[in-house]
């Protein structure tokens, strides 16, 4: 008998962050009629910032999905420079529906050169190395162009999943699942955008992560020079 189920792919990678995986996970695994594959470059173990996660699969074992879901994380520019892992997604998004990430998973999917000439978004703090990318900036928190799917920085994992179950099953299924898992988000401080959260707060942010700026760009740039190689005439 054909398999009619609708196949969602997570292309994790090592040094994730666990939030952007996992929320959207808790999520859509309950999407009706549907399988779920865990899958890494070499299979087996992968760990993230903070996580281990266990026995996923080979990429390249996987022969097609409905849908592949790219987490980000502080790794995803390095993880953008595995030709591999980079090989793996751009032919797995090929052959997909929707093509989707998280937080800076977006990077990869540039990477992969698959946000050419679309709207995307990503976390804050990196939406800048888009365009390296050809990918034009969105700064909603979840943007969809054609069958591009984006969510924003890291929590916004949990939108994303819902913006795509209510795409595939309807808004009621998508509702009916954000009760049962009880999402409705009261942040005590208003301080989860650079423009709400208070000046003092950006500053000391932008601080922490000064020291990584530098090195993500050079490895985002180096990523975007090898797709502009891979995509020259020849």
């Amino acid at each position: 008998m054909a398999d009619t189920s609708f196949r969602i792919v997570f292309a994790l990678f090592p040094g994730m962050t666990q939030l952007d995986f996992t929320g959207p996970y808790q999520f859509l695994t309950r999407l009706p009629d549907s399988e779920t594959i865990v899958a890494s470059t070499k299979g087996g173990d992968i760990a993230s910032d903070g996580l281990v996660f266990a026995g996923t699969k080979r990429l390249a074992d996987v022969d097609r999905c409905d849908l592949i879901c790219v987490p980000g994380g502080l790794a995803a520019t390095q993880a953008a420079l595995d030709p591999a892992f980079i090989d793996e997604i751009r032919r797995l998004g090929l052959g997909a529906r929707y093509i989707t990430s998280v937080c800076t998973g977006s990077l990869i999917l540039g990477a992969a050169g698959l946000l050419v000439g679309r709207r995307a978004a990503c976390h804050w703090a990196w939406r800048s190395l888009l365009p390296l990318f050809g990918a034009i900036i969105d700064e909603g928190r979840v943007v969809r162009d054609g069958p591009v799917i984006t969510g924003g920085g890291v929590t916004a994992g949990i939108d994303f999943a819902l913006t795509v179950l209510a795409e595939i099953a309807g808004p009621e299924v998508a509702q009916t699942i954000q009760l049962g898992l009880e999402y409705a988000p009261e942040p005590p401080f208003d301080a989860g955008r650079p423009d709400t959260a208070p000046p003092a707060i950006l500053d000391h942010y932008h601080r922490i992560m000064a020291g990584s700026r530098s090195c993500r760009e050079a490895e985002a740039r180096e990523a975007a020079r090898r797709l502009l190689v891979e995509s020259a005439p020849r």
